[in-house]
């Protein structure tokens, strides 16, 4: 009897799961718009352009599952948020997935009833500061003030660093990337802090970015990557594998370029199980068979996102390091499609 009782329930919880899942997905086709959390503005990742639009790597991400959800990148509204408030929006409903530079961690993980889809960048939090200072090494950085997110994992990171090294430090709390500029650019802090690629987005940014230098020191991990509400598995599933798709897109030399056509010429079984010429894995996440090839004309894949928005080539100049695809020793990795 007690057995039974408990496959009941069980079975309840994945009909519940299963209807919130499916909800999302109906709510975002009948509103015919996806709600993306991204932050309010850091260069590279997501910022206005001179026209007022929206442009970035995690805006990008944002258009591909508009594009793969919707059919139309354009379908999105994107939801500004604070390192304090992106939760908060998150959960209460007020937007559809977390495109939003993020750390992936325990607590927001268990405690905050994130679900966490994969990691689209690897970081790791460093330090800025002006050459004319003189440091070459965060380990002197003994009673300097700092600029600080509140509401961030680089709390935590940057007073375990300071403890651990027996140093101290000033905290200047700031609560958006533009105010720490601001506050930094002002002189009211001597170090800003952040992950290093939010760091290099910044100086790209200054008048003159060669008169400030990122420390060598990177104090934690950083797995950065999207999320949706804890329990929403199938519309999670279509994110993560907007994601996947964009990752095996480049692997498998599946580009913006390309993708409407090489599913037809090409003899590998998993470029066309990805771009939906054979199969229909589309029809297991509840969308269209060509989903993946809508994501893909969307917003290009990995390496075509990573390099158009914050690549060597850009005012950001990040190199692909941890995050090129693992077949050239990086940690960019999908599963396969199959």
């Amino acid at each position: 009897m007690k057995i039974s009782k408990l496959l009941l329930a069980a079975g309840a919880a994945v009909l519940l799961s299963s209807a919130a899942s499916a909800a999302t997905l109906d709510e975002v086709r009948e509103r015919g718009e996806l709600r993306c959390v991204i932050s309010t503005g850091l260069a590279g990742f997501a910022y206005t352009d001179a026209s007022g639009n929206w442009q970035g790597f995690d805006v990008d991400f944002c258009r591909a599952t508009a594009a793969a959800v919707l059919g139309d990148p354009n379908k999105v509204k994107f939801v500004t948020s604070t390192g304090k408030t992106r939760f908060t929006i998150l959960n209460s409903g007020e937007a559809d997935v977390l495109w939003r530079n993020t750390t992936w961690t325990f607590v927001r993980d268990v405690d905050v009833k994130l679900l966490f889809l994969g990691v689209n960048y690897y970081d790791g939090q460093g330090f800025l500061v002006r050459k004319d200072l003189g440091v070459t090494s965060a380990t002197e950085l003994d009673g300097a003030s700092v600029c600080i997110q509140t509401g961030t994992t680089t709390e935590l990171n940057l007073a375990d660093f300071f403890r651990s090294n027996n140093i101290s430090y000033e905290p200047v709390p700031i609560e958006t990337n533009d105010e720490g500029r601001t506050n930094y650019l002002a002189g009211r802090c001597d170090v800003y802090t952040t992950d290093a690629s939010g760091l290099a987005a910044t100086r790209s940014t200054f008048d003159d970015p060669s008169a400030h230098v990122v420390l060598p020191e990177i104090i934690s991990k950083e797995p950065l990557g999207p999320a949706v509400r804890q329990g929403d598995d199938g519309w999670g599933d279509i994110v993560r594998w907007v994601l996947n798709a964009t990752i095996s897109a480049e692997e498998l030399g599946v580009t913006q370029e390309n993708a409407d056509t090489i599913g037809e010429s090409s003899d590998n079984p998993e470029v066309k199980r990805l771009l939906g010429t054979e199969g229909d894995l589309g029809a297991m996440l509840g969308l269209e068979t060509d989903w993946a090839v809508k994501a893909i004309k969307a917003a290009g894949n990995y390496g075509e996102i990573f390099d158009r928005n914050i690549g060597p080539s850009t005012p950001i100049a990040l190199e692909r390091g941890l995050n090129a695809l693992w077949s050239e020793g990086g940690l960019i990795y999908s599963p396969p499609f199959r």
